[in-house]
This record gives structure tokens, C-alpha cells and sequence, in this order.
């Protein structure tokens, strides 16, 4: 497997955003989550969107954007259905940390739905705090983690 840095235009892209919106209207119905950031914020300098290939097929992705100076957002986190459970969020969580390290952040925030609670013990995991929530979603459960970031 190996992680690639694309644009949510390229094709590698697709299979994650369709997976997510899968999953998003099968938990959620019809909602508005992926139109909520305009994909030009996925582009560096300030963003990145990564998907996890296996044998060439997108089986896991994350993405960040900028939120302020200090501060990105996790986005578009997603594993295909048949490679949960095998670690895969935690690469791609780790690779985007270590993107908002190496790009200046001190800061990760995101936001997950109720329907996810394995998302909300993912995080918890990871040493991510709870923040009141900050964005559209009134029921969602907000994170954040403070990174280490080198002077």
C-alpha cells in the first residue's frame, strides 16, 4: 500500500468522495457534508488531500484545509468497507499530521456525526480532546489535537 497526495479532481479521488457520500446518506440521508468545502481548499500550500492505494485502487483517503493560520481541519477521512478494521484510518490519520506538522499547523480539528462512533473512538484513541463543536452540525462532537511542532 502506499499513500499518494492527489487533487479531489483526479480519478484516485473518486472512489473515496463516492464511498463517503455512500456512507454519509446511508447513515445521515440526504445531506449537504460534501459540498461544505469547496475542493480548491484540498490544494497546497494550505491543504492536502490524500488517498491509500492498494494494487492501484483507492481503499482508504483523508484530506485537510486550512482553517487559520495555526489551525486545519480533518476532512474527508474514509476506508472502504471491506479494509476496515486493518489500521488503515490510523495511516492516513498519521500522514495527515504529519502534513499540518511539516506545514506549520500546531493544530487539528474536526468534527464526526453521531451515526459514527467508530470514528468518535478512533479519535479518542488518538489522544484527541473534546472541543465544543465549531461548524454546521449542531449534534456532531468536535475534536481536536495540538501538534508538536518543530521551531
Amino acid at each position: 500500500m502506499r499513500l499518494r497526495q492527489v487533487r479531489p479532481s483526479d480519478p484516485e479521488a473518486e472512489p473515496l468522495l463516492k464511498g463517503l457520500t455512500e456512507e454519509y446518506e446511508s447513515r445521515y440521508g440526504r445531506q449537504n457534508e460534501m459540498t461544505s468545502v469547496e475542493a480548491q481548499e484540498f490544494e497546497p500550500p494550505d491543504g492536502v488531500f490524500l488517498v491509500l492505494l492498494e494494487r492501484g485502487a483507492t481503499v482508504a483517503g483523508g484530506a485537510l484545509p486550512r482553517l487559520s493560520a495555526d489551525t486545519c481541519e480533518v476532512k474527508r477521512m474514509w476506508t472502504a468497507p471491506e479494509h476496515r478494521r486493518k489500521g488503515l484510518a490510523s495511516a492516513v490519520l498519521d500522514a495527515l499530521e504529519d502534513v499540518a506538522r511539516d506545514r506549520g499547523y500546531s493544530r487539528l480539528r474536526l468534527e464526526t456525526g453521531p451515526a459514527q462512533p467508530e470514528a468518535r473512538a478512533l479519535y479518542e484513541r488518538r489522544g484527541y480532546r473534546h472541543i465544543p463543536t465549531y461548524g454546521q452540525y449542531e449534534q456532531a462532537t468536535a475534536f481536536e489535537l495540538l501538534l508538536d511542532v518543530a521551531t
